[in-house]
């Protein structure tokens, strides 16, 4: 879509009447929300797409306020993770911006085009197409929302296992200014600037510029270079036009952040099999050689989200955004100095969105909401494989464009039958339309032109694919809910997601299976390189209750889940044209079952215990899940072969849980806060196949905070992460030789075999180390 398409489908919009507001407004101003979320109480969220108490919702959602967030002292999304039972969320492997998100066992961690991802982030209602940039910093936010289970009536394809939902904060109705600094460990400095003000009773502006640092926590050995450093500047502007008790409200929001961390170079599990590189001692130390292109992500978008009360009961809503992000990584699979399997990277991604939705609220016994959605995305992917190693100056080039159009229309209806039991349906039909442009080319004596190698063009392309395919799809919701009282809801509902289709990028078209061999057609390598769907369907049961006058909230929620045509990413070394190479291999090949329990609970233990108006409150969350594959078939010599026995659901730990003791009291003119958590995960497993190199074993995290907060708008905390200082590792990348059927790894005198390069590739990622760091804020 033209830049010029997107400005007049945006002035088109303006000139409709201010249409899009905030979906996510509250009736609640801010201050009130967070006391909410202290007490436990009247949390309101938008798990609907509708403002609802937490306790009416039937749907298992996890919500953190921006007090709470504070107090934790919450630096970015993936830190949510430690306290939300069944959820994954983690940096992706070689950056600090790309996301790898897991919901109750479903997710994706491969960012390049042509994949999708499983869980949903939305920013301020607006869906990231991709995952590059989608880490978001945790700054002037209002709340972020955690949705476990497929949404796919209500927020469509691609959150088949759940959604995050960003929410930012209002701008206030007086002017004000807000000052955040951190400083901490490993030179760690931060500073967050942000100020509104009303232009006249219709009219308010707000910004906000952000500066992020952090020296790295390791070191790069062959560079020089800090591994594991922070390095970002960020900022968002707000425009409000209504609003204060108008029946119409435009905001227009624009945000733009510029990451120029360091890439993160990965920590070798095995000594060099050719160098005898040793295994180096600090896990967060590299040896990786390359440099180029240096990392540098950039990521900005434009939304426009608001309403307009047509009538008394009935509203209508718009959310239109135009985003964009860029990246350059240069990735060192090896992670040495030899160039072994480097991959220099670009990414580059647009998306243009508009949702539409009417809603109906009379305060009668019915409630309902229409939409309708478009979204047109391209997402490129350009990549070298680099084995000078193994023949001189050999590199597999990959150029992967894949578009996406998508339409929805959805619908979802909530009639109360008695005063207690209410009925809720709904369903959303999806036209997908997905069409990739691949081109896999092999150079000699160096890399592609694209990263400004001097190799030379060798042999025919091994893809040369242009192509497109439709998906529709019809993803249903129910749910009966009944509340004896206002403030105990037992639910049971059904809800379906999908996961779109796509085409391989990484799939070498030669190797498309043909009638004659070696010559396939345009049909065949189309087929060899499309996926499917992946579809699940979704039985919860769960209860949620404020009790004892809210000085207690719970929530419990079982659900069992039947996940069919799952995708399996994922890369090998093959031989193409007669060299090894590097290969993608995605296939349908699993199903699986899924089945689990989720536990969360906010309790105020006692107050004005050694204070008038003190509390000691505890806040914890658990979650089981048992989560196999069925099926698991894929290709052993020519015969597809079951190994549903052998293989794991990856990121996925069987058990996770939080508990955080806080206590509060008045102190002077405001209220101290002295809390910890512990949070706990099982053992995991990286990837379907198990390896006993890379998955991490059980672990738990303690963090600690102090923060005290004044009435007159002036905070301060301390602030101790992972202060066991526990390695943990959270991803990695393997090429080395296994037993096709169960995955052990094949050893050849008690070593390793490499699969791909020379050196064997055995890379890990770990988590953050201990830190500590000391954030002032103060408001005027």
């Amino acid at each position: 879509m033209t830049k010029a398409l997107i400005w007049q489908t945006t002035a088109s919009a303006l000139v409709l009447g201010a249409l899009a507001a905030p979906a996510y407004a509250q009736d609640a101003t801010p201050a009130e929300a967070q006391a909410e979320t202290n007490q436990g109480g009247e949390i309101i969220v938008t798990a609907r797409r509708r403002e609802e108490r937490l306790v009416d919702v039937p749907v298992a959602v996890s919500s953190f306020g921006e007090a709470e967030l504070k107090r934790r002292g919450s630096v970015d999304i993936t830190d949510i993770a430690q306290i939300t039972p069944n959820t994954t969320l983690e940096e992706s492997r070689g950056t600090n911006s790309t996301l790898s998100a897991f919901i109750r066992g479903i997710g994706q961690q491969d960012p390049v085009s042509g994949f999708e991802q499983g869980v949903g982030i939305y920013l301020d209602d607006v869906y990231l197409n991709r995952p590059q940039g989608a880490v978001l910093d945790i700054y002037d936010v209002e709340r972020i929302e955690v949705l476990r289970g497929p949404q796919g009536t209500l927020y469509g394809r691609n959150t088949i296992g759940g959604a995050v939902k960003y929410v930012t904060r209002e701008l206030p109705d007086e002017t004000s200014l807000r000052l955040r600094g951190t400083l901490g460990t490993y030179g760690r400095a931060e500073a967050v600037v942000t100020a509104s003000t009303p232009i006249n009773d219709v009219v308010r502006v707000g910004a906000s510029v952000a500066r992020l640092s952090r020296d790295g926590f390791g070191e790069n050995l062959t560079t020089g270079e800090e591994n594991y450093n922070k390095d970002v500047w960020a900022g968002r502007g707000t425009i409000e036009v209504g609003g204060n008790g108008k029946s119409y409200l435009l905001r227009i929001s624009g945000d733009y952040t510029h990451d120029r961390s360091g890439a993160r170079g990965g920590h070798r599990l095995i000594e060099g099999m050719i160098s005898g590189a040793p295994v180096l001692d600090d896990v967060f130390d590299t040896r990786g050689g390359l440099v180029d292109p240096e990392q540098d992500v950039e990521t900005y978008g434009i939304a426009m989200n608001g309403f307009i009360d047509l009538t008394d009961a009935l509203t209508l809503r718009s959310i239109t955004a135009f985003r964009a992000d860029d990246s350059a990584s240069p990735i060192d699979f090896d992670a040495l100095a030899a160039v072994d399997i480097d991959v220099p990277a670009f990414y580059e991604n647009e998306q243009f969105s508009q949702e539409f939705q009417l809603l109906w609220d009379d305060g009668g016994r019915f409630t309902g909401l229409l939409g309708g959605y478009f979204l047109d995305a391209s997402a490129d992917s350009l990549f070298d494989v680099r084995l000078f190693t193994t023949f001189a100056g050999f590199t597999a080039f990959t150029s992967a464009k894949v578009d996406t159009k998508t339409y929805a229309v959805f619908g979802d209806f909530t009639y109360d039958v008695t005063d207690k039991l209410s009925l809720s349906v709904g369903g959303r039909y999806t036209w997908d339309e997905r069409t990739a442009n691949i081109l896999r080319q092999s150079y000699l004596g160096g890399g592609s032109p694209v990263f400004d190698g001097a190799g030379i063009p060798f042999g025919d392309p091994g893809t040369d694919f242009s192509g497109s395919e439709d998906f529709n799809k019809f993803t249903p919701r129910a749910s009966l809910s009944f509340q004896p009282t206002p403030d105990h809801n037992i639910y049971a509902s059904f809800s379906q997601g999908f996961k779109g289709g796509g085409f391989d990028p990484r799939g070498v078209g030669v190797n498309a299976p043909a009638a004659t061999p070696g010559t396939p057609t345009d049909d065949e390598v189309a087929a060899y390189l499309s996926f499917e769907p992946e579809t699940v369907d979704s039985y919860e049961v769960g209860y949620k209750g404020s009790l004892f006058d809210d000085a207690v909230y719970i929530a419990v929620a079982g659900f069992y889940a039947e996940y069919t045509d799952v995708q399996i990413p994922g890369s090998v070394g093959c031989v193409v044209n007669g060299l090894p190479t590097f290969c993608g291999i995605v296939s349908n090949a699993g199903a699986a079952e899924i089945m689990g329990l989720e536990f969360e609970t906010n309790a105020r233990l006692a107050r004005d215990i050694a204070a008038s108006g003190d509390e000691l409150r505890f806040i914890g969350s658990l979650g089981w899940i048992d989560a196999d594959y069925t099926e698991f078939v894929t290709d052993i010599n020519g015969t597809p072969t079951d190994v549903a026995e052998f293989r794991n659901v990856q990121n996925t730990p069987e058990w996770s849980g939080s508990a955080t003791l806080g206590y509060t009291t008045p102190a002077g003119s405001g209220d101290l806060y002295l809390g910890s958590t512990l949070s706990y995960r099982s053992s995991t497993s990286q990837f379907e196949i198990p390896n006993p190199y890379l998955d991490e074993g059980s672990y738990a995290l303690l963090d600690a905070s102090i923060v005290y907060t004044s009435d007159a708008g002036f905070s301060i905390g301390l602030y101790g992460r992972n202060l066991t200082d526990k390695e943990y590792r959270t991803s990695g990348y393997t090429f080395i030789a296994i037993d096709p059927v169960s995955g052990a790894p094949v050893l050849t005198g008690g070593e390793i075999t490499p699969s791909l390069g020379t050196e064997g590739t055995l890379t890990a990622y770990y988590g953050n180390p201990r830190q500590v760091y000391l954030t002032a804020t103060i408001e005027f």
